[in-house]
Formats: C-alpha cells, structure tokens, sequence
C-alpha cells in the first residue's frame, strides 16, 4: 500500500530532524516509566508549555509511586488543580495503588499488564513501553495521526476506530530497531512543532519531499476528522454566600457528590437557571429553593458576575450571586447546623481544596474585589485622621 522507499525516507529523516531538534523537556531527562506516565496523563488535552509546571510540582509533590499511592486524594486533586479533566488525576491514583499492589511499585513492562491499568488507553501503553522500555509498540496520538494522515495521503476520517487501527500498524513498520522511544516522541515533536493543525510549517519539514499530501495540495484539509456535536448550553445560578458573626470575611463552600462529573470536588453551591439572564427575583427564588434542600436560607442578592465552564459535552453559562444567609437561620453562629459537605472558608483556606476552574475565577474575583474595597476603606479613614 505504501512503498518500502516512502516508508524508510520518513523514518531516517524523522529520526536525523528529531536529534537535532527535540526541546528539552522534564520527562525527557530520564527513562523512569513513573515520570513518563504522569507526563502523558497531564498531556492529554493539554499543552506542553501548561504542563510542564504542573509536571514539576507534581515530582516534587510526589516523587514516587509510593509517594502518590499513599497521598490522599484530596491533595492529589489539589496539585491537578488547573488542568481540568479531573478523572485523569483519579484514574492516575487508582492504577498507581495497583501498581503498588500488584508490581511491587515498579511499571510493569508488558502490552497486556500496562493496558490492564486504570486510565491507560492504546496511546498511554504505547508510550510507557516505548519510551520508558524501548519495546517496538505505537503510541498514536492526534498529532501522530495528523502527520501520518499527511505524509502517506490518508483520507479516512480519524475518529473511526478501524483508522485508529490502520495508524497503528503503520506507525510500528515505521519503528526503527532498537529506537522505538525516540521514534515516538519524534513523531509527536513534528506533529507538535512542524506538521502543526493549521499552517503547518512545510517548508521547515524534514520529511516534505515525500509527503503525499502535500504533493496533492491536501495539506491543510488533512487529516479526515468528523465534527463532534458542541457542547449543550445550560445556564445556572451559582450563590456566593458571604458569612456573618464569627464568619464575617468567609464564603460558604460545599463538596461535590463521590461519583459522577467533579466528584468530590468543591463549590459554590449552584442550580439551573429558571427565568431571564440577569433576572435577580428568579435567581433568588431558584437558589432559595435549592438550599433550602440542605436546610440552608439565604437573604437578598446582588450580580457579582457572569462566568462560564466548558465540558466536552456541556457548557455552564453561570450567573453568579453574592447573598447573606438568612436572619432566621445564621449559620454562622450556629455551626453545627451546616451539613457535612458545607464549609466556611477565607482566601487563604481556599489553598486546602480543590475546585475546578471556574470556581477558582470567581472566588479570586470576589476575594479580590473585597480586599480592593477594605484597602480604599483603609485609605479614606487614613486620610480623615490626617486632617483632624
């Protein structure tokens, strides 16, 4: 189907680009099977330039297997904090303790124990074994599958599992012997610098002699991919609670439930939308009724904010309320009144939980503009005792 001549040219090419060319990143720098891992849980739908602190920290945090099968789950989720997709963390954490249990601690090196592991796909597997243990298995990813898509004209739709199926056998023809790791990364490094999603850099290509597509003039069309259906709108009243007595200076937080999307992360407490945007009596009616549930009454509202959270299959359009509890039942000075998964929390506790983004934007947001007010406060009265 492709040519032996075709094939050999892509793979010495690639290799002779890559040495020259590959950026030094973090999990480069060994072949620690544990270091490989995280990097390429963080680097599903996530940039490189993103993860690499992330990836860092996350060493430093928790260095071993060990370090991260024993941690508790909160503070994983806490050092996950900002990339989203906060199953990966937990998935990570799961195959991590069998690894424990099952490996002694240690990676284990075959296609069938790898794959077996919570969280890890096709792609994961592929590149632990070749990058960490050098075995001649595929690890293709949307960048691989682009340039093979260009290179060799492939004009199958990519999100079709028998193409997935084509892409992996010809990525492993491809595999030199004995260089199965570099390869790998080598073609996830063109992919990533060269054979970029739009206006990719062709004339820089080490492989553009032979490239099919762009001998047919396909290369900005390739690869093949059907659209995916937009993420369903869905808008909700978020209620920031600000506290009152003892809890002056606090917001009300709560946890998510332990299964389903965000599981057990926290929140402002939250509900959908039921009238017009910006519509404080519907806002109140609707967020009143919802915290009633947990035996919780709030007073008036104000707009603080619009805010939004993107899902692969939904979208938050979030209008976001600050509003005091409710005279008849302060919370705040009757604390053993607030269920379990409710908190009160000031800036500074905002750093022992984890909350998906969106959360964290609008609490800075909040937190921010209230320091903003007290400091102008602080400044008229330092002011007016000056003039007396």
């Amino acid at each position: 189907m492709y040519s032996l001549e075709q094939k050999q040219y892509f793979s010495a090419e690639l290799m002779s680009w890559y040495k020259r060319h590959k950026r030094d990143l973090p999990w480069r720098r060994s072949r620690n099977p544990y270091h490989i891992w995280v990097s390429e849980i963080m680097l599903q739908q996530t940039r490189v330039d993103t993860v690499i602190p992330y990836f860092e920290r996350f060493m430093d945090k928790f260095p071993t297997i060990e370090a991260l099968a024993e941690a508790p789950e909160e503070e994983v989720l806490k050092a996950w904090e900002g990339l989203g997709y906060y199953s990966r963390a937990r998935n990570l954490q799961t195959a991590v303790r069998e690894v424990q249990e099952r490996y002694g601690g240690t990676v284990p090196d075959t296609k069938e124990d790898v794959f077996s592991l919570k969280g890890v796909g096709p792609y994961t597997a592929g590149a632990i074994l070749s990058i960490a243990y050098n075995k001649p298995e595929p690890a293709v990813d949307g960048n691989v599958m682009r340039v093979l898509s260009r290179y060799f004209l492939i004009e199958e739709d990519i999100m079709k599992g028998s193409t997935r199926v084509l892409m992996e056998k010809l990525a492993k023809e491809l595999i030199p012997e004995g260089e199965a790791g570099d390869f790998n990364q080598a073609l996830m490094e063109l992919g990533a610098l060269v054979c970029t999603p739009k206006s990719p850099h062709c004339l820089t290509c080490p492989v553009m002699a032979h490239c099919a597509g762009r001998a047919a003039g396909m290369e900005d069309s390739l690869p093949i991919k059907k659209k995916a259906k937009p993420p369903r709108p869905e808008s909700r009243y978020t209620a920031l609670v600000e506290g009152t007595g003892e809890h002056t200076g606090k917001v009300l937080i709560r946890q998510r439930p332990a299964e389903g999307l965000l599981a057990r992360m926290w929140e402002l407490p939250h509900t959908l939308a039921t009238g017009a945007a910006g519509d404080p009596a519907a806002a109140h009616e609707a967020l009143a009724s919802h915290l009633a549930a947990d035996g919780l009454g709030i007073d008036s509202l104000h707009l603080l904010m619009q805010a939004e959270h993107v899902f692969s299959h939904i979208r938050w359009d979030m209008q976001v309320y600050v509003c005091r509890p409710e005279p008849s039942r302060l919370l705040s000075e009757l604390p053993e009144l607030l269920p379990s998964h409710y908190r009160w929390i000031t800036r500074e506790e905002m750093e022992q939980y984890a909350f998906p983004n969106v959360f964290l934007r609008i609490l800075n947001t909040y937190f921010k503009g209230t320091f903003q007010l007290k400091e102008k406060e602080r400044r008229s009265l330092h002011s007016r005792q000056s003039v007396l």
